[in-house]
C-alpha cells in the first residue's frame, strides 16, 4: 500500500501590512549571568524586574568632553544572577512548547557577547539543564501516551510528512530493525551518563488541553550556520582515512507555502526526551567551538536546534490514524543558540578565528539591520525591503517575522566592566528588537469529527461478547428440559416427557423461525423504504450541493473579481498616499517659505513704521524748524517793509520841507567840467563843503542799551568817517571773544567789516543772545544784522520835474536834484530792529 502524502495544512498567508491581523511585540528578556570573580568590576546593575542601568567603569569616558552617562533599558522581564533555569524556562520557554503541541510556531533567540552565558541558558550544565531539555520534558510528558508508532509518519525532503498504514509502518520497523541505523537511536538503550544529569528535570511539566483524539510524532534536526554556510550536525558521513570528505553545505529552499527550510536536512523521529536529546548531543560533539582569548570554548557557529511536531486525528472508530492530508498539522519550534558578537582586539583573533568573528559579526549586524527596518516599516508605514537575504541566519527565519510564529529573544549579559562596550551595542539591539511587531499565528483548523473517540471505542468492547449475550437470552425463552436420568429398565415416562418438551422446543423454534421471516421480512421492506428515502435524500442532497457549488463557484468568481478589485484600489491607494506624501512635503516646503516670507514681511512692515516714526519726527522737527525760520522771516520783511515806508515818509517830508522853503539865491550851476574836476578831487580827498556849516560826529545808541553787551571788533577792522557810529553803554570790548567776556554779559555783537561791489567799506553789526550751555559753557545764538554803508554822492541823479523848453533869455532850464537841494539824507536799513540806520551822504557845493 502507498503511503498518504500530506503536508502542512496554512492558511493562505495573510498580506503584509493587513489592518484586520493582530500584532505582538517580539518578546525581548534579559538574563544576568553573575561575576566569575567575586572582586571583578561590575558595570550593569538590576533596578526592577524589568529594567537594567549600565554605568562606565573607572576611567571610561563615554564623552568627548569627559562627563559620565548611565543608561537604563526596560525589557519584557529581567533575569538576575541568582535566577535558576526553572524559573527563566516557566516565563520564556513554557507557552512556545504549549503553542507547539497546539499547532502553532516558535522561535527562541540566545543572543550577547561571547562568555555572557547563552549556551548555557540553552543547553544547561550537569545537575542543572537548560531550556532545550526542558522544553523536550514538557513535550514528551503532554504527548506520551498520544504517539503514533514509529514510523507512521515519515518525513520527506519537501519540508512536509507523509503518512503510512500500520502495516506499511510495521514492515518499515521491522526493515530497520534488522539493519539498525545509528542515526535512529534505541529507546532499550541506556542514557549516557555524559548528559544524564542534564535531562533529569526534578519538576514534572505538562501542557493543558492536549488533543487525546490525535496521534503525535517528533522529528528533531541539528544545523549551524558556519561562515555563513549551513551544515547538518546530524549527516553521517563515511569515514575515508585515506582522501576525507569535508561536510557539503546544505541550500535553503521555500516550499509550496513560501516557508523556508533547509533541502536535504537529517530529521531523526524520537519517542522520549533521552533519545531526543542523545541525537543533539551527537551532533553537539560536531559543532565548531575554539578556544579564544576571552572563552575557552568559544562557539564559532550558530546553531539551531528544530523540534517538529506532527498531528494527526484519528478516525471515526477512534482506532487507527485519519488517512487525509488534509488533516495533518506540523508545528516547530526553533531553539537558536547564537554565536557571540565579539571585538576582534579583544579576542586576539587571527587567521580563521579572524575571518569566523567577520562573519559572526556579519550575520548579526545583518539581523540587526533586519530589526531595524522591520520597525522602520511598521512605525513610520513605509515599504522597505528588508535584507533577509544578506545572510542565512536572517533568510532562514524570514517566515517568524513575516506572521509565522511567535518570537523570543533572551538577551545574555555578562556585567563585568571589560564587556561594558559590547555590552551597550547588545542593549541597543535589543532596544530596537523588541519595538518591531509580528503577526499572531493562526490557530489550526477543527477536523470535524466527534471528541473523546479513542476513550469511547476502549471502553465499547468486541463483538464476541454481543454475540454470546445475545445467545444466553434466546436459551432462557425456552421451557426448561425435563430430568432425563433413567433409572429403572421398565421407564415408560421419561422418554415420553422428554420428547413431549423437545416437541414444544421445536414448535416454539418453529414459531420463532416464522415469526423471525416476518420481522425479517418486515425489516427488509423497512430497510428498503429507508433505502429509497436515503436514496432520495441523497438525490436532494446532491441537488442541493450541486446548488450550492454553483452558488460557491459564484461566490468564488465574486470574490476574484473582488480580489482583483481590491488589488487595483490598492494600488491606486497606494499611488494617492504617495501623491499625498508629495503634496505633502510640497505643502511643507510652502508652509515653510510662506512663513519665511511671512517673516520678511513682519521685518520689513516694522523696519517701514520705524521709518515712517523717524520720518514723521524729522518731518514735524523740520516742519516747526521752517515754521519758525518763517515767521522770523515774515517778521524781518514785515519790518523791512515798515522802514522802507518810514524812510519814505522821511524823504518826502525833507523834500516837501525844501519844495516849500523860500528862495534866496539861486546857486550857480556849475559846469560839467568843474563837476568832473571836483568830483575827481573829492574821490581822492572829500572836503567839508565850505558853505554848508560842518555837522557835528554823531553816535547812534542801540535800542537794547540796557542790557549788558560784549562789542567784538577784531583788530583788523579800519576806523570808518561816518558821521553815525554804533555806542553801545557798559559794553565790554574784546578784539577776540571769550568765555570770560560772555559769562558776565547777555548780548553780544560782532563788528565785521567787508568791500562791497561799488569799491566801498561795509560795515555790518551781527547781534546775537547769549545763552548759558548744560556744560557750564556760553553760546550765541544771533538774532539781526544791521549794516553801515558809505556812497559817492555823484553816482545817483534825479529830476525833479520833465525838460522844461528852453527860457527865453538863453539861460538852461531848471534841474532839481538831490544832491544840489540837500547835502544830508537819511535812510532807514531794513532788517534791524534797534531802530533805523544812518548813512550820511556828503556833496561839496
Amino acid at each position: 500500500m502507498k503511503p498518504a502524502r500530506t503536508k502542512t495544512p496554512r492558511k493562505p498567508p495573510v498580506k503584509k501590512g493587513s489592518q484586520t491581523s493582530l500584532k505582538d511585540p517580539v518578546g525581548v528578556y534579559c538574563r544576568v549571568r553573575p561575576l566569575s570573580l567575586p572582586e571583578q568590576e561590575c558595570c550593569i546593575e538590576v533596578i526592577s524586574n524589568t529594567t537594567v542601568q549600565l554605568h562606565p567603569p573607572e576611567g571610561y569616558r563615554l564623552n568627548r568632553n569627559g562627563d559620565y552617562k548611565e543608561t537604563q533599558y526596560s525589557f519584557k522581564q529581567v533575569f538576575g544572577t541568582h535566577t535558576t533555569q526553572k524559573e527563566l524556562f516557566d516565563v520564556v520557554a513554557n507557552p512556545l512548547v504549549d503553542d507547539l503541541i497546539h499547532g502553532k510556531n516558535g522561535l527562541l533567540f540566545t543572543y550577547g557577547v561571547t562568555g555572557s552565558g547563552k549556551t548555557h541558558t540553552m543547553t544547561g550544565s550537569p545537575g542543572e539543564g537548560g531550556l532545550l531539555p526542558r522544553c523536550l520534558d514538557m513535550l514528551f510528558n503532554s504527548i506520551g501516551s498520544f504517539q503514533a508508532k514509529r514510523y507512521v509518519f515519515k518525513s520527506n525532503d519537501r519540508n512536509s510528512m507523509d503518512i503510512q498504514c500500520e502495516v506499511d509502518a510495521l514492515l518499515e520497523r521491522q526493515k530497520r530493525e534488522a539493519t539498525p541505523n545509528p542515526k535512529t537511536p534505541s529507546g532499550k538503550r541506556q542514557v549516557d551518563p555524559e548528559f544524564a544529569d542534564m535531562i533529569n528535570v526534578q519538576e514534572f511539566c505538562k501542557a493543558e488541553e492536549v488533543d487525546e483524539d490525535s496521534v503525535y510524532g517528533v522529528f528533531v534536526s541539528y544545523i549551524e550556520i558556519y561562515n555563513n554556510y549551513i551544515y547538518d550536525l546530524l549527516e553521517e558521513v563515511p569515514f575515508d582515512p585515506i582522501k576525507p570528505k569535508p561536510p557539503q553545505s546544505k541550500l535553503l529552499r521555500e516550499d509550496k507555502n513560501h516557508n523556508m527550510y533547509v533541502a536535504g536536512c537529517t530529521e531523526v523521529e524520537v519517542k522520549s526526551t533521552e533519545e531526543a536529546f542523545e541525537v543533539f548531543w551527537r551532533g553537539q560533539k560536531k559543532r565548531r567551538i575554539a578556544n579564544t582569548h576571552l572563552n575557552r570554548e568559544s562557539s564559532r557557529s550558530h546553531s539551531v536546534f528544530n523540534i517538529k511536531l506532527v498531528q494527526a486525528p484519528l478516525d471515526a472508530d477512534g482506532d487507527n490514524v485519519l488517512q487525509e492530508k488534509e488533516q495533518i498539522t506540523i508545528s516547530q519550534l526553533s531553539l537558536v543558540d547564537l554565536a557571540g558578537s565579539e571585538r576582534t582586539n579583544r579576542t586576539k583573533a587571527e587567521g580563521n578565528r579572524l575571518r569566523e568573528a567577520g562573519n559572526i559579526n556579519q550575520s548579526l549586524m545583518t539581523l540587526r539591520t533586519c530589526m531595524e527596518v522591520l520597525r522602520e516599516n511598521q512605525t513610520y508605514g513605509t515599504n522597505k525591503m528588508v535584507p533577509y537575504r544578506d545572510s542565512k541566519l536572517t533568510h532562514l527565519f524570514k517566515n517568524y517575522f513575516d506572521g509565522e510564529g511567535k518570537v523570543r529573544l533572551i538577551v545574555c549579559v555578562n556585567p563585568k566592566a571589560e564587556d561594558y562596550e559590547e555590552s551597550l551595542q547588545v542593549m541597543r539591539f535589543a532596544e530596537v528588537t523588541q519595538e518591531v511587531e509580528v503577526a499572531r499565528p493562526t490557530d489550526k483548523a477543527i477536523c470535524g469529527l466527534t471528541p473523546g473517540r479513542r476513550y469511547r471505542n476502549q471502553a465499547r468492547g468486541g463483538p464476541v461478547g454481543d454475540e454470546l449475550l445475545v445467545s444466553e437470552v434466546v436459551l432462557q425463552s425456552f421451557p426448561p428440559l425435563p430430568s432425563c436420568e433413567i433409572l429403572d429398565i421398565s421407564d415408560e415416562q421419561t422418554l415420553p416427557r422428554l420428547v413431549e418438551a423437545l416437541e414444544k422446543r421445536h414448535h416454539l423454534r418453529q414459531m420463532m423461525i416464522d415469526e423471525f421471516h416476518k420481522q425479517s421480512i418486515t425489516f427488509k421492506a423497512l430497510l428498503q423504504e429507508f433505502d429509497n428515502a436515503v436514496l432520495s435524500k441523497e438525490n436532494y442532497i446532491q441537488g442541493k450541493l450541486s446548488e450550492k457549488q454553483k452558488v460557491i463557484s459564484g461566490q468564488k468568481s465574486e470574490i476574484e473579481r473582488l480580489e482583483k478589485k481590491n488589488k487595483t484600489l490598492e494600488y491606486k491607494v497606494e499611488i494617492l498616499e504617495k501623491t499625498t506624501t508629495i503634496y505633502e512635503e510640497d505643502k511643507r516646503n510652502l508652509q515653510q517659505e510662506l512663513e519665511t516670507q511671512n517673516q520678511k514681511l513682519q521685518q520689513q512692515f516694522s523696519d517701514k513704521r520705524r521709518l515712517e516714526a523717524r520720518l514723521q519726527g524729522m518731518v514735524t522737527e523740520t516742519t516747526m524748524k521752517w515754521e519758525k525760520e518763517c515767521e522770523r522771516r515774515v517778521a524781518a520783511k514785515q519790518l523791512e517793509m515798515q522802514n522802507k515806508l518810514w524812510v519814505k515818509d522821511e524823504k518826502l517830508k525833507q523834500l516837501k520841507a525844501i519844495v516849500t522853503e523860500p528862495k534866496t539865491e539861486r546857486p550857480e550851476r556849475p559846469s560839467r567840467e568843474r563837476d568832473r574836476e571836483k568830483a575827481t578831487q573829492r574821490s581822492v580827498s572829500p572836503s567839508p563843503v565850505p558853505n554848508v556849516p560842518p555837522v557835528r560826529l554823531r553816535h547812534r545808541r542801540s535800542r537794547s542799551a540796557g542790557d549788558r553787551w560784549v562789542a567784538h571788533k577784531p583788530a583788523s577792522n579800519l576806523q570808518t568817517e561816518t558821521v553815525m557810529q554804533p555806542q553801545v553803554p557798559h559794553a565790554i570790548t574784546v578784539s577776540v571773544a571769550n568765555e570770560k567776556a560772555l559769562a558776565k554779559c547777555e548780548k553780544y555783537m560782532l563788528t565785521h567789516q567787508e568791500l562791497a561791489s561799488d569799491g566801498e567799506i561795509e560795515t555790518k553789526l551781527i547781534k546775537g543772545d547769549v545763552y548759558k550751555t548744560r556744560g557750564g559753557g556760553q553760546s550765541v545764538q544771533f538774532t539781526e544784522i544791521e549794516t553801515l554803508k558809505q556812497e559817492s554822492p555823484t553816482g545817483r541823479k534825479r529830476r525833479s520835474s520833465t525838460i522844461a523848453p528852453a527860457q527865453p533869455d538863453g539861460t538852461e532850464s531848471e534841474w532839481t536834484d538831490v544832491e544840489t537841494r540837500c547835502s544830508v539824507a537819511v535812510e532807514m536799513r531794513a532788517g534791524s530792529q534797534l531802530g533805523p540806520g544812518y548813512q550820511h551822504h556828503a556833496q561839496p557845493k
